[in-house]
């Protein structure tokens, strides 16, 4: 009879600290720390605007180097210098939104080839990107994984 009371009782311990855990990691309404997907309010923007400011690193990796100079030249239009979004284009990708565990860098390569139906910013639907090898993408994603690093997103 003891094992059975110490089980239950060890059950009961483990299910509170779940609750527990998962409470504490969940951010309340209007938050936007942790794992918030809900973007910021950018009504007060004017289009072309940067979403985000950036923290840029002192240096880059050699392959967010190149990965840099691929942004530039297809991503930044759109996504803005250095991934902070542009209010009416395309969102900021250095944001908590697009943190690791959530967007993975096959999302990115995914992304980039398929294109994206909108689903947590309005700015609509992101085409295809014409012209990228998943090799590129792949150098796209270290050089945002570098800056969202510099930014304490991981």
């Amino acid at each position: 009879m003891n094992n059975k009371l110490a089980y239950g009782l060890g059950a009961a311990g483990v299910a509170a600290m779940a609750v527990f855990v998962l409470t504490m990691a969940t951010p309340q309404a209007g938050q936007r720390g942790g794992m918030s997907m809900t973007p910021p309010d950018t009504t007060a923007l004017d289009d072309g605007d940067p979403i985000n400011s950036v923290l840029v690193p002192v240096e880059f990796s050699p392959e967010a180097q190149i990965g840099k100079r691929i942004f530039e030249g297809k991503c930044s239009v759109c996504h803005g210098d250095n991934a902070t979004g542009q209010q009416g284009f395309a969102p900021p990708l250095v944001d908590q939104i697009y943190e690791p565990n959530h967007h993975g860098d096959a999302a990115f390569v995914a992304a980039a080839k398929n294109g994206v139906q909108a689903h947590h910013w309005d700015f609509g639907n992101m085409p295809p990107v014409d012209g990228l090898t998943d090799g590129d993408v792949k150098y796209i994603a270290r050089y945002i994984r570098e800056l969202q690093k510099e930014n304490g997103i991981f």
